[in-house]
């Protein structure tokens, strides 16, 4: 255990200096405030409701739980953030509820210092797991979660926090991929040390992957194979489009149907014992139907 938080401590650290960031615990006022400020900012709720209220974060941080920010080394400026909280003791699971990285943070991998500092936090707490959702829709989180972390899906939940009307959501059904992080893994190690592996599509399709969603000519999705009729593929490759953001501020109609699309996709196959085992960089999820992880 204490290599495992030697190793931990050492991506920590290795991957803040890469970022050019310090990240600290918050537990001041002050500090909670410029944080919700942040992400404020990043997500722009049209409601004028913050993502995340004052008291709230103070009750948690008073509670145990965990919060920090990501300051610039050179300005002292907070760019980036990220709230957890603790589930049933008996799951020794943190669910990380939000984190997010303001535009003067963006292409330094200042989410990436975040997260290797949460899981050496959490593996110091004896937390075995981080569990947390994303929109499966979005190409660059999926390649994040799941090749930079090292994160594997469990569970589609379908509008899990319903309509959010804001900069990021656009007031669409907020369908989401929930993970675990198991952060004592080979795939976590690997991904804190810089060594996360992506899925190749064309690999996967020499070794007898099937397409079972893509864009046809006209960027609708294409459904490709009906579940049930698996002509002895043991992978699903799942594409998803490159940026559904900004789709869906130009076409939402475009966006809700490929909503729909790998809602109908990802959610009979996880719910029925498959495994989603990579993510590729352009934009395939790799399924395995034998429920597989690699």
């Amino acid at each position: 255990m204490l290599d495992l938080l030697a190793e931990a401590d050492e991506a920590a650290s290795r991957a803040a200096t890469a970022a050019g960031v310090v990240i600290r615990e918050l537990d001041d006022l002050a500090e909670f405030g410029a944080m919700i400020v942040l992400f404020d900012e990043i997500w722009e709720p049209d409601d004028g409701c913050p993502p995340l209220q004052l008291d709230m974060v103070r009750a948690l941080t008073k509670a145990g739980n965990y919060a920090a920010g990501a300051y610039d080394v050179a300005s002292g400026e907070l760019l980036g953030a990220c709230v957890g909280f603790f589930g049933p003791p008996a799951h020794a699971e943190l669910h990380s509820h939000i984190a997010g990285v303001r535009q003067a943070g963006l292409g330094r991998s200042v989410g990436f210092a975040l997260k290797v500092h949460q899981r050496a936090w959490c593996l110091r707490q004896d937390v075995r797991t981080i569990a947390w959702t994303y929109d499966p829709l979005i190409r660059r989180n999926s390649y994040f979660n799941l090749v930079k972390l090292g994160a594997r899906p469990v569970e589609y939940l379908r509008n899990f926090y319903g309509a959010i009307d804001d900069a990021i959501n656009g007031g669409t059904e907020t369908d989401r991929m929930l993970v675990r992080w198991d952060l004592r893994s080979r795939l976590a190690v690997e991904a804190c040390a810089g060594r996360g592996q992506a899925a190749s599509f064309a690999a996967e399709l020499d070794q007898g992957a099937v397409v079972a969603l893509s864009a046809g000519p006209d960027e609708f999705p294409v459904s490709r194979l009906v579940l049930g009729e698996r002509p002895g593929a043991r992978t699903l490759l799942v594409g998803v489009p490159a940026d559904i953001e900004a789709m869906r501020l130009a076409d939402p109609t475009l966006a809700g149907a490929w909503r729909t699309a790998l809602r109908d996709a990802l959610s009979p196959m996880l719910s029925g014992g498959a495994r989603v085992t990579g993510f590729d960089r352009d934009g395939w999820y790799a399924v395995s139907l034998g429920g597989d992880v690699r």
